[in-house]
């Protein structure tokens, strides 16, 4: 291990980061959310389920809803059968199954307040349950329309950052590197980023996590239109200061990053977050540019099939290499 990377990992934390000195796996997952698992508490109490239904992808939202949908029509449709399919009218009583299908699709056009009409309820029992259906229908309908409204209208920021970070050469040292970029054509402004490093360190105690604040090349910057390598050089102030390749390898590390910006369409702040640990850290390699000119040259073509691509290259020597 380098030296003075005992002594350096071994001061003080020097921000309070919100995850306390011991944990297990990664603290911030790749999209963002904490990687904590609560207990002790009552699923429904421990989940938040507007924000669950928010944060599913597009996909898993709408085959919930068609599932649950399916799935609420074939209960009533149990239930209406097992009433009796005499106290239906417009039933096709060839067979059980033609009957069954007859009834589930009369609680489907209950269910969403159609009512064609040609099966209708006969007698009260049937009738209460339908009156019931259509009313757990109205509620049902109205909360997924909210729940619509509420993905449509979330402000996000819309932010894609690479799935490695790189340690590349800069200003006659090294610096640690990752890059994110905009992939919808929203507006961002005032965009600033913060960056925090935990370390995993062994004490007397046992296994703990140091976290460290660290500076940027550029914290902020007006407009984020293009994409925006985040830059934290390794001098003398860093805590990655000596470290080798190896250390970067071995060591516990995860680098959280904070994003924040400006959306001027829903003119709110927007967050995004996310991280890298040890693995997505590749030592001596570079970036490639992802932007170039347009063919009629009038425009910036800003290419996100290349944020993740970059090439080895070669790391200046630095004081420790020449003492090894």
């Amino acid at each position: 291990m380098a030296r003075g990377f005992k002594k350096r990992i071994q001061q003080e934390n020097t921000e309070n980061s919100g995850f306390g000195s011991r944990a297990s796996g990664r603290f911030i997952n790749k999209d963002g959310l904490p990687n904590v698992r609560r207990k002790g508490i009552n699923v429904f109490n421990r989940l938040s389920w507007y924000h669950t239904m928010l944060n599913l992808s597009s996909f898993q939202f709408l085959s919930y809803l068609v599932v649950m949908y399916v799935f609420i029509n074939f209960i009533f449709a149990t239930i209406y059968y097992m009433i009796g399919v005499e106290h239906l009218t417009g039933i096709d009583k060839s067979n059980p199954l033609n009957e069954f299908i007859d009834v589930f699709f009369f609680s489907s056009q209950t269910f969403t307040t159609v009512g064609y009409g040609r099966i209708a309820p006969i007698g009260f029992l049937a009738s209460l349950v339908a009156t019931f259906e259509a009313f757990l229908g109205l509620l049902t309908f109205a909360i997924a329309t909210g729940l619509f409204y509420g993905r449509f209208s979330r402000p996000r920021a819309y932010l894609r950052f690479s799935d490695i970070a790189v340690i590349a050469p800069f200003q006659n040292a090294t610096a640690l590197m990752f890059r994110l970029a905009p992939f919808k054509n929203n507006a961002l402004t005032d965009a600033d980023v913060t960056l925090s490093a935990a370390i995993e360190v062994t004490e007397n105690s046992g296994v703990k996590s140091n976290f460290y604040r660290l500076e940027t090349h550029l914290s902020k910057i007006n407009t984020l239109a293009l994409n925006w390598t985040i830059v934290h050089k390794i001098d003398e102030n860093s805590p990655f200061f000596r470290f080798s390749a190896d250390d970067f390898k071995k060591t516990n590390i995860e680098i959280i990053v904070h994003v924040r910006a400006f959306d001027e369409v829903f003119s709110n702040t927007v967050v995004q977050r996310s991280s890298y640990v040890s693995e997505e850290i590749i030592y001596g390699a570079q970036f490639v540019p992802m932007y170039y000119p347009s063919i009629s040259e009038e425009s910036t073509v800003l290419d996100l099939d290349k944020i993740n691509q970059y090439k080895k290259v070669n790391l200046p020597n630095t004081e420790f290499d020449q003492q090894q």
